[in-house]
Formats: structure tokens, sequence, C-alpha cells
């Protein structure tokens, strides 16, 4: 897969992309990523990209033209190009599976308060929002898609690890233990030193059905509908 980003400030994802899961995905080659330097389509000597915006107000906006430029020598209209702003939808995993089965993505990383809105209608497919709160500037969104959608990319890791993830099957994962048995006066539960394998299955199942429920009850919701929907023929 190849992931190209556009971005003010190239040079913050240096470390990023070295490390980890991404590091692996790219030593690999399952993923390259391709990092556009947006001043560089700037044609002013002073390689303007922001400027006030029209009606007033407190900020700047990314110019349209260079962001045009940088879009056009990058492939838009041929490829999705993914917008992170709180303006968009909510990011979830199903919408990074079906990022990660691309052969290509481009991602804008915004800055101080966003970008011309004509960017957004003449080039971006998904305005997407990674969380209901703010982020100082668009790269480091782009750093939480690129990292989501590299797990995914098949061969990066284990099918076995996908599959017991958080959000597979719209439930948050059950808790994990290692050794030792007991630390900070706390027992590992019996069940999980049982060699018991269904017994471990049904409780880790029970586990994450209660962590939902505590933690994110809109995901159990969403699941008890999508299920009625399907038994009723109603998607």
């Amino acid at each position: 897969m190849i992931i190209t980003i556009i971005t003010l400030f190239p040079e913050v994802f240096d470390e990023f992309l070295k490390s980890s899961i991404i590091g692996r995905g790219i030593e690999k080659k399952l993923l390259k990523v391709k990092l556009v330097r947006l001043r560089d389509y700037a044609l002013d000597k002073h390689k303007t990209c922001d400027d006030t915006p029209f009606g007033g107000g407190a900020g700047m906006v990314l110019k349209a033209e260079p962001l045009a430029r940088a879009l056009r020598k990058a492939g838009a209209g041929r490829k999705r190009v993914i917008y992170p702003s709180p303006g968009g939808k909510l990011l979830r995993q199903p919408m990074l599976r079906e990022f990660a089965a691309l052969r290509e993505i481009i991602i804008i990383c915004g800055h101080y308060e966003g970008i011309d809105q004509r960017i957004i209608d003449t080039f971006v497919t998904d305005e997407i929002s990674i969380g209901d709160y703010v982020v100082s500037a668009g790269e480091t969104a782009a750093m939480v898609l690129v990292d989501a959608i590299t797990r995914l990319i098949n061969g990066v890791i284990s099918k076995e690890s996908l599959e017991e993830e958080s959000f597979q099957d719209e439930l948050l994962e059950y808790p994990h233990y290692t050794r030792p048995r007991k630390a900070l006066g706390l027992e590992v539960p019996e069940v999980l030193l049982s060699g018991n394998h269904e017994e471990i299955r049904k409780w880790r199942l029970v586990q994450s059905i209660k962590k939902t429920q505590e933690n994110r009850p809109d995901l159990l919701k969403n699941k008890l509908l999508r299920r009625k929907g399907e038994k009723n023929g109603s998607y």
C-alpha cells in the first residue's frame, strides 16, 4: 500500500515512520509512505501556504492553490483523498478496513483553522474525525490514521492478533495478564491458568461484553440494532 501525506512539516514523521509496526510494514515492503512538503507547491518567493479567512475571525487557513497543485501531482482524482478534520465523520474500524484494502490513498494534514473549503469540495473524498476533540496539527491525526490502517494491511501483524483486537466485533478487548502470577497484591484470574481453552474463550467474551457495557454502551446498542435489522431484512 502507498500512503501519500501532504504536510507543512514532513520532518515530524521521521521517527514515527521508523518505529514499531509502521517501520515493520515499510521494511517488509507492504507499506510505502510518501511525504509531500506543501511549501514546495507555493509559487511566491515567501512560499506562502496560508492566509486570513474571508469574513474575519482568528487564525489562518491553508490556501487552495498550493494544496491543489500538490494534490494533482499526487494523483488526486484517481485516489481516495482523506482529510482529518473535527468536522468530519467519526472514524470507525470498518472505515479503516476499507482504507487498508486500497492500493493508494492521500492524506491532507490541515493546520491552523483548517483548509480552504474549495479543496474539500473539489478533491476530498473522505473528511474524517479521529474523535470529539481538537488537536493542534493535522500531522497528529495523520499519524493516527497511518498507524490504524497499517495494522490492517495483510501481513503486517498476525491474523490472530487482529481478530482479538477491540472493535473487531463491536466489542472492546478483554483484560490481559502476564507473569508473575501475583503482582500488586492481585492474582491472575484462575480460569486463565486452567488450560481449558473453551472456558478461557467464554471468560474473555464475558469480560469484553462487561467492559463494552461500562465504557462504550453505544457499541452494544449499535450491534443489537444491526442484528435486529438483519433479522428483519432491513439491511
